[in-house]
């Protein structure tokens, strides 16, 4: 007879004080701070702000070191929490144009208009263990830059041209513009998602998608799984105005802080249609700080997923709204695979025993050299937990 292993509160309590006693690790060795977190892991901040659909560099490092590193299970507390917090309004939209630019970089043009900003970037380093890093205490002293201090080197234009906007200019690519009689964009944080759904909801999706997963299927499409293999047409990180209407001061539109921002736009394969001559069609990613593989593998996605919308024979998953958007957001899927952690007591003896009855049958099919008759699961078995 299967016998269920049996917990309580003293069980889970005492799992609850080892996680937090491993979180800390060996105590003689400082605690690592929030701050630190903040400053010098910033990539993995960008991610849980991102994913967890809140802007907030200091919770978003509290998240990541209450989950120990994990970066699903941060992204988790950090959407769990924004749950509890009240909205009071919305921002006018983001000015990416007007983009205090770090770093600036096209695949299409040498020189592009406003020059190339490398900005910091891993693009070319060696991918080398540097085994300096093992040293505690004092700072990495990087060698001198001939030609200005570094500061200097960093600085660029507070505005620069878009290469989507040169690209329109000349009309080699679609403009991609709102009916003036299309509804308000879908705010995921209060309503669940709805199928078919417009590009202004399904990018909301994908922003607040598991990376992993995106970057997965933004490679499969350039292999041939969505026939989607484009040019960057420019990517560019930095930092955009935040702008909301005050109805307190007769809708007078103040700024109310910056935020870091990193966008991609991507340059497709040309198309046309009866409306709209032939031009290249665009990909878009946005996310939150420095977080170009995201913003890249977003802005393919993107564009697969403009197929059905451009007339395009459906050919792979990453085509496919449904597939995607149902199963890109890492926190759902999470829920849904780890739940099969937790108890399934009776679910596993009603399959037992079903088990069993199908072995008996069997067994008095060899009896008699008869082939049994399928067996239906018996209603009697449908155990309530």
């Amino acid at each position: 007879m299967y016998v269920a292993v049996k917990g309580g509160e003293k069980a889970i309590e005492a799992s609850r004080r080892l996680l937090e006693k491993q979180r800390r690790g060996d105590s003689r060795l400082a605690e690592l701070s929030v701050s630190q977190i903040r400053e010098q892991l910033r990539l993995a901040v960008a991610r849980v702000m991102t994913e967890g659909s809140l802007y907030d560099e200091e919770l978003a490092a509290l998240a990541i070191k209450q989950a120990a590193g994990d970066l699903v299970e941060a992204i988790f507390l950090l959407r769990a929490y924004r749950t509890t917090l009240p909205r009071f309004g919305y921002s006018a939209p983001l000015d990416v144009g007007a983009m205090a630019v770090q770093r600036r970089i096209s695949a299409i043009f040498k020189d592009v208009p406003g020059g190339q900003f490398l900005g910091a970037t891993h693009d070319f380093t060696q991918r080398l263990l540097d085994f300096s890093l093992l040293a505690d205490g004092g700072d990495t002293v990087l060698p001198a830059i001939a030609g200005g201090d570094d500061d200097a080197i960093s600085l660029s234009p507070a505005r620069l041209a878009r290469v989507y906007d040169l690209l329109e200019q000349r009309g080699l690519i679609a403009q991609e513009e709102a009916p003036a009689d299309a509804p308000d964009p879908v705010d995921l944080a209060l309503e669940p998602l709805h199928l078919p759904a417009e590009r202004p909801t399904r990018l909301q999706n994908l922003a607040r998608g598991d990376e992993g997963f995106l970057l997965a299927m933004a490679y499969a499409t350039q292999r041939g799984y969505g026939g989607n293999h484009p040019f960057t047409g420019e990517l560019r990180f930095g930092t955009v105005s935040v702008e909301v209407s005050v109805d307190e001061l007769d809708g007078a539109v103040i700024d109310i802080g910056d935020l870091a921002v990193t966008e991609c736009q991507t340059i497709n394969q040309f198309h046309s249609s009866p409306d709209h001559p032939l031009a290249f069609t665009q990909g878009y990613g946005l996310a939150f700080g420095h977080s170009e593989r995201k913003a890249i593998a977003m802005a393919l996605v993107d564009r697969a997923l403009c197929s059905e919308e451009l007339g395009e024979t459906i050919t792979s998953p990453a085509q496919d709204p449904e597939f995607m958007l149902l199963h890109s957001d890492n926190v759902e899927a999470s829920g849904f695979v780890q739940h099969l952690k937790l108890p399934h007591y009776v679910d596993f003896q009603v399959e037992v025993e079903l088990l069993r009855r199908f072995q008996a049958n069997a067994h008095r099919a060899d009896a008699t050299d008869e082939i049994p008759l399928p067996v239906e699961r018996d209603r009697d078995l449908a155990i309530q937990e």
